[in-house]
């Protein structure tokens, strides 16, 4: 929704948009591609019955395994990252009666990166890929 608000907002020229909470928290994101290259290298990597198949702390194999980057970003910097892809040039403004949400959320991807695999998309990069990719019509819809 980040993406289309400041989209939205340089190409109506706003002077400012408004993001909810402080920014503080951080997230993690990972690009939808990198999602459905992870499954099927699950799917073609990972045998819990394998000697080599990751282990809980107790030393059973695992049934499950995190898939994302392994870094996070707060919503400030990413507002700020956005609004450059998009040229916006007005100001950002943080509602601090709007809830910020879990303060952290990243996950642990030791156990898929043990396996062999890792994000190849980064979070600029993907941001670039969706703005090019995304029409007019899709990021011109209204935000509630």
């Amino acid at each position: 929704s980040l993406i289309r608000k400041f989209y939205n907002a340089e190409k109506e020229s706003l002077k400012e948009v408004i993001c909810w909470g402080s920014g503080n928290p951080k997230r993690e994101f990972l690009h939808v591609d990198d999602l459905g290259d992870a499954s099927v290298f699950c799917l073609e990597n990972w045998d819990t019955n394998s000697k080599k198949a990751p282990l809980d702390i107790e030393g059973k194999p695992i049934n499950h395994l995190n898939v994302g980057t392994g870094e996070d970003i707060s919503i400030k910097e990413l507002a700020y990252l956005i609004s450059n892809f998009t040229n916006f040039k007005g100001q950002i403004i943080w509602d601090k009666n709007r809830p910020d949400g879990t303060p952290r959320k990243q996950l642990d991807i030791s156990k898929i990166k043990s396996l062999g695999w890792a994000p190849k998309i980064s979070l600029k990069k993907g941001i670039e890929n969706t703005l090019k990719y995304c029409s007019d019509e899709f990021l011109n819809k209204s935000i509630n």
